[in-house]
């Protein structure tokens, strides 16, 4: 069953949009006060977002992913001052440098920095430290072998 095509009303102006990105998913938070008979149309390549606000404004906006999505495993919430849209990517794995495929910056959209972490190095950062710990381990066991090392001293509790 298709879903009805959102038509972008006459009068109206676009919801601020705080975006962020994880491995799986890009995450846009639009910001509207009372948000009431949302449509959201979730494509491959593009989204349209319809609403009213508490004042009965028109609210749409429209933008052209970065990269493609799966459409069908994408999903938004209503909450009382935003709807939040989890967006899955076609390529996990893949981080997205700008959410719209424009490389212009639209003025309705900005990253969410309270939320974004720059993922795609986290591994390899995780992978370093464990490196470091087996090493550690390795000359702990070459110096004293078979002994178990007594961490007894770490306790939280003095």
């Amino acid at each position: 069953m298709n879903k009805p095509k959102i038509i972008r009303p006459e009068s109206c102006q676009p919801a601020r949009a705080l975006w962020f990105d994880r491995k799986k998913y890009v995450t846009i938070n639009f910001m509207v006060q009372r948000p009431k008979d949302v449509q959201v149309d979730i494509q491959q390549d593009k989204m349209i977002f319809c609403c009213k606000n508490d004042e009965d404004d028109m609210i749409y906006n429209e933008l052209h992913f970065y990269d493609k999505v799966l459409a069908n495993d994408s999903r938004e919430r209503v909450y009382d001052r935003t709807v939040n849209m989890l967006i899955r990517k076609l390529k996990p794995d893949v981080a997205w440098p700008r959410l719209q495929k424009d490389p212009a910056k639209a003025s309705w959209i900005a990253v969410d920095f309270d939320n974004w972490r720059d993922w795609e190095h986290e591994e390899d950062e995780g992978k370093a430290e464990y490196d470091n710990y087996m090493d550690m381990l390795q000359e702990m066991n070459c110096k004293n072998p078979g002994l178990i090392p007594d961490m007894g001293d770490l306790s939280d509790s003095d």
